[in-house]
């Protein structure tokens, strides 16, 4: 599995041998939201600049927009969850993936925190 990379407001991303980027939130963050209850997402096709929103989620307590980690292009959405929300509080780095984003400018990569880096840049802001 590759490494997951972070941004600081709790995007991970994950990148494989093509150019195509899985983006998600972090543990961290599904658990600061709570029980989540509706996963707004672009439709494939739609292209983002880094820091752009690119997604909302919306728990009992609050929504909380998802800003893209990376310039891009959708080409996924995770259609689970429309029935099943609550797969980004079970398994956010897995089966509660937001969406699959062709990138546009891998140098954005080199923004993006790794696990060691995020972990203390959390354990700061807590």
């Amino acid at each position: 599995m590759t490494e997951l990379r972070y941004t600081e407001d709790h995007a991970w991303v994950k990148t494989g041998s093509d150019d195509v980027a899985i983006v998600g939130i972090s543990d961290h963050a599904q658990s600061e939201l709570g029980d989540i209850v509706f996963v707004e997402l672009p439709k494939p096709g739609a292209t983002f600049t880094e820091d752009d929103e690119l997604a909302v989620v919306e728990s009992v307590k609050t929504a909380a927009e998802v800003k893209a980690p990376l310039s891009g292009t959708v080409v996924e959405i995770n259609e689970e969850l429309q029935l099943s929300p609550e797969l980004v509080n079970t398994s956010p780095t897995e089966a509660g993936w937001l969406l699959k984003l062709k990138i546009q400018d891998s140098s954005e990569l080199g923004n993006l925190m790794n696990q060691e880096s995020y972990d203390d840049f959390v354990s700061e802001i807590n």
